[in-house]
């Protein structure tokens, strides 16, 4: 996978703190630990494919 200047750049600044962030807030809610990181990955596995399919796999 190929990534421009730009991409690179808002995925290093924006989704990964996001995702993390989103994540450590969802492991301290004991009660809805896995549904919450499931939403959360199927998410992000989503925002993944749509982007490919946009982007033409480029």
């Amino acid at each position: 996978m190929y990534f421009s200047g730009p991409s690179l750049i808002f995925w290093l600044i924006f989704v990964i703190p996001l995702v993390a962030g989103l994540g450590w807030i969802m492991w301290q809610d004991k009660r809805h630990r896995r549904s919450g990181l499931l939403i959360l990955a199927v998410i992000v596995v989503v925002g993944i494919v749509y982007m490919y399919l946009k982007t033409r796999g480029l």
